[in-house]
């Protein structure tokens, strides 16, 4: 039975493939329950393909079907009537903060925690976490399960295949330290 804590996901850390399919394969464990907008999905999309041209929108788009139909009750909707009354510093991060209090999040995982101040969020019962704290902390609540998604995560990548210090270091890259100094006390399971 899934868990009521609920996370919303920041377009940022949607945007890079690593952390994206590490962060799918928890939602999938139900921990918690992950949420999104179609907004969010576009802000990520709309930056990879600035960054990327190289990949085709198709590719974007099926990515985006399948975590949808992935992870149940995942898209936030009723949201934007909130963004007007929303303070942040970066306006355009409202709508992320409107998401959250719609589906009655606890949490928003981003690596922007300076965009979310802990003054504003904490009138809505929220919190930003950095995706490392937030893995981290699963980590803590249950270890295995984060550890059986990390280890699906390195058997699925077939181009190139990773062993289990490439893998890491692939989650290194992605900023996630502290989850990782701890994965790495699980190595033989990953």
């Amino acid at each position: 039975m899934a868990s009521n804590f609920t996370a919303v996901y920041d377009a940022c850390v949607l945007y890079p493939a690593p952390l994206r399919d590490l962060l799918m394969r928890l939602a999938l464990k139900d921990l918690f329950r992950a949420k999104w907008t179609d907004e969010i999905h576009d802000e990520w999309i709309r930056n990879l393909l600035l960054k990327r041209p190289d990949i085709k929108p198709e590719q974007l788009d099926r990515t985006r079907q399948l975590m949808n139909k992935s992870v149940r009750d995942c898209l936030v909707e009723g949201y934007e009537d909130l963004i007007p009354s929303i303070q942040l510093p970066d306006v355009d991060d409202r709508h992320v903060v409107a998401a959250a209090i719609t589906s009655n999040a606890d949490v928003i995982v981003t690596f922007n925690l300076k965009d979310f101040p802990p003054k504003q969020l904490s009138q809505y019962n929220l919190e930003a976490q950095h995706p490392d704290d937030f893995i981290f902390n699963l980590l803590d609540l249950s270890p295995m399960l984060v550890v059986q998604a990390a280890a699906q995560q390195r058997a699925s990548l077939k181009n190139p295949k990773k062993n289990v210090d490439e893998y890491l270091d692939t989650l290194l890259n992605q900023g996630l330290t502290q989850t990782v100094g701890i994965l790495k006390q699980w190595r033989s399971m990953i």
